[in-house]
């Protein structure tokens, strides 16, 4: 790396723009200031030298370069807004609704949404958030936060650590805020130092030269911004580990126990009732809001629950022995949790069937008199069942959601919502089966021939609860990284660094001045510090600039 040396004898790294220690103007390097020798000094980390605008050599160069651009920066944000906005078109896998007929992604959105749903899904667009394409932009936004803030952060904090208050006549004359004073007593100097550290300021003085300064910190307010933002993509990240983040789902039927998923079989939920309330649609209070519903309003829903864990897994195959953990409800809005699980209640299901009861009577008995009933478990119906009288029964066909589709009879679930049965049905002591169609409505005879029929006598229904199962360590990550990045906001905006060299000039003095943001609030401190004294207020040398430009515009 080639060096640099300043008049004054300080030798400069390659790329400096201002002299580290007298801040005379490095003229070998103005292309990179971008201003002649007539116009005020770029006064961005005090034209200390930056890493990506000197090093451009190898491809590591190179990388460094092209992700310390604020731009490159800018564009990785805006993909990943766009991005992110195209998986808010339709839902995300995990989100498709329960009412769905058929819950299969390939299936779902096609079904759905048609041929743009069709095209949402071949583009993997259900999944988009935990995708390997958009992890990737999420990296590279936080590699690129990293390289900005590491390559402005270096020089800035080598430019303020190695302040001095002497400085070179141009650095002085080339601030914005600048004045020169013939003459200047001792007393008015304590005048005037004196109330600048009434207002706080930090005074350095070295030989009669004084550097005034205050608010430091506020400098340091977007790289405060930018560790709080790593720390969120951090987290973002860590939400696709399964161990710190878990968002599943699942449903319980009325009295079913069944394993909470993602706890890797260490918890059951058994769901002893669920319990559905609707709005009084007499009451006139809700008379307005079923009106604009266009429905009945629902009121409540709850699942009385209880939480076992597994205590011993005994011998393969067979049950586990459980302990309940916890008995609660949960209700929309008030989840349960235990364990750091969280359980909400999501959605439900109604008239699903549980069991079925049939009975057998024979063909030519107009009163149907039973010759012996069979109930059958619908979520998991035997193979054969026998009655006391001998007739035995063979489920040949289980339709649980029955439809019949260009003539064929399918199901369109795996929930009993509409249960149909072909059954085979074997008389006493004989080993010719009967074949039986039987449903919600149907009792068909194929052939005609049938001695004995099936009817159904009775049913029980009930509800399926859909609850979420949520667990997230890293949501504390989400609110540290928040929290620093309001703390960054904050240290930002409502401080400056507001920085006054006062050199002396023969018998006068020279002020200049300069602060990162406001400077009508700077030029205050100094009107205020040099009341009562000879010292003349600073002029404000941009806008003189500006004026010379409209008059030149004009000529």
């Amino acid at each position: 790396m080639d060096k640099l040396k300043c008049e004054c004898g300080h030798v400069n790294p390659e790329g400096t723009v201002l002299c580290e220690s007298c801040g005379k103007p490095v003229e070998e390097n103005q292309h990179i200031d971008g201003n002649d020798q007539s116009k005020l000094l770029n006064m961005r980390y005090d034209g200390t030298a930056r890493r990506s605008q000197t090093y451009n050599r190898s491809i590591v160069d190179k990388t460094w370069n092209f992700f310390s651009s604020v731009k490159v920066g800018v564009w990785l944000i805006v993909i990943a807004l766009l991005a992110s906005g195209l998986g808010t078109i339709y839902p995300q896998e995990m989100y498709i609704p329960a009412e769905a007929e058929n819950r299969d992604p390939a299936i779902f959105y096609e079904d759905w949404y048609g041929l743009t749903g069709k095209i949402y899904y071949q583009l993997g667009l259900h999944n988009l958030y935990s995708s390997w394409w958009y992890m990737i932009l999420i990296a590279l936004i936080g590699i690129s936060l990293v390289i900005c803030s590491i390559d402005r952060f270096v020089p800035l904090y080598r430019a303020l650590k190695n302040q001095r208050p002497k400085r070179h006549s141009i650095f002085l004359s080339r601030q914005r805020l600048f004045s020169e004073t013939k003459t200047v007593t001792d007393k008015e100097m304590n005048h005037f130092i004196t109330n600048l550290k009434k207002q706080r300021y930090k005074i350095v003085n070295e030989n009669g030269n004084i550097l005034a300064e205050k608010n430091r910190f506020s400098r340091w307010g977007p790289y405060v911004n930018h560790i709080g933002l790593i720390i969120v993509l951090l987290a973002a990240l860590l939400r696709m580990t399964p161990f710190l983040f878990l968002d599943d789902y699942v449903w319980v039927r009325e009295g079913e126990q069944k394993v909470i998923p993602g706890t890797h079989g260490d918890y059951y939920i058994e769901n002893k009732r669920f319990l559905l309330e609707l709005y009084d649609e007499n009451d006139e209070r809700f008379q307005a809001a079923m009106e604009k519903k266009g429905e009945i309003v629902h009121k409540n829903y709850q699942t009385d629950a209880i939480i076992y864990k597994v205590k011993n897994e005994g011998v393969v195959g067979s049950e586990p022995e459980l302990e309940k953990v916890i008995e609660s409800s949960i209700q929309m809005n008030k989840p349960l949790k235990f364990d750091g699980y969280t359980l909400y209640q999501s959605g439900y299901q109604q008239n699903e069937f549980s069991n079925m009861t049939f009975k057998v009577y024979r063909t030519d008995d107009e009163n149907q008199n039973s010759l012996g009933e069979v109930t059958i478990d619908l979520t998991s119906p035997e193979k054969t069942y026998e009655l006391d009288n001998g007739i035995r029964l063979q489920v040949s066909q289980y339709y649980p959601d029955y439809v019949l589709e260009n003539g064929e009879p399918r199901s369109v679930s795996k929930f009993p919502r509409n249960p149909a049965f072909v059954f085979n049905l074997f008389p006493p002591d004989s080993s010719e089966a009967e074949i039986s169609f039987v449903g919600i409505g149907k009792n068909i005879d194929a052939m005609g021939e049938n001695e004995y029929k099936l009817g159904i006598v009775d049913f029980n229904m009930h509800y399926v609860s859909g609850l979420t199962v949520r667990r997230d360590y890293t949501l504390p990550f989400f609110i540290v990284g928040a929290a620093i990045f309001m703390i960054g906001v904050i240290q930002g905006m409502y401080w400056q660094h507001r920085r006054i060299w006062v050199n002396p000039n023969g018998e006068g003095i020279m002020l200049a001045a300069h602060t990162n943001k406001n400077w009508f609030g700077l030029k205050k401190d100094i009107e205020k510090a040099i009341a009562n004294t000879n010292i003349h207020m600073v002029i404000d040398q941009e806008e003189i600039e500006k004026e010379i430009e409209k008059d030149k515009d004009k000529a």
